[in-house]
């Protein structure tokens, strides 16, 4: 049975941090071909609030990725269930995430985005959980790093629930 603990991070604390991500982005790649790849489906609220945060047009692309199921834990096993249909090559790509965890699935998607002859590929987090590490993925910009708790809300699911919290819950899972 989930039960939701407390809130982690406020939606006040969510909302400045994504203002703050967004100058830092439009500061960088202010004069450069830019396209946003959300990773679905978590990372929908935060790259809906962060595409307005930037100061200039950018690209818009999502892609579906799973490595949980319906499981609180990774399988590392990335796989693919719905591509982009945007032409990267020769673009700078900046994947936006939820939440960072081992680090398996962005590694293997930057170097996915890489072969695709982007111009860089850069990663963007609202999420971060530094020790759950696996592997050692760059993260360029990063929002607010959390404790290894279960977290739910601003677009993180339990089983496909409680996405549509404004703040970030701690859930005791049950599993």
């Amino acid at each position: 049975m989930t039960q939701i603990q407390h809130v982690l991070v406020s939606k006040a604390d969510l909302e400045q941090r994504v203002r703050e991500l967004g100058a830092e982005i439009s500061r960088d790649y202010e004069g450069k071909e830019l396209v946003l790849v959300g990773i679905l489906k978590g990372a929908a609220v935060f790259m809906s609030d962060l595409m307005r945060e930037i100061t200039f047009p950018v690209g818009i692309d999502y892609m579906s990725v799973s490595s949980y199921g319906n499981s609180s834990t990774s399988s590392g096993v990335v796989t693919i269930k719905h591509d982009i249909d945007t032409d990267i090559r020769g673009k700078h790509v900046l994947l936006v995430e939820d939440l960072i965890d081992t680090g398996l699935t962005l590694q293997h998607l930057q170097q996915l985005f890489l072969m695709r002859e982007a111009a860089s590929v850069r990663i963007c987090t609202i999420l971060s959980k530094p020790s759950r590490r696996l592997v050692d993925v760059p993260i360029d910009y990063c929002g607010i790093e959390i404790p290894d708790e279960f977290v739910v809300g601003y677009g993180l699911d339990y089983a496909e629930q409680f996405r549509n919290l404004p703040e970030v819950w701690v859930v005791k899972t049950g599993e």
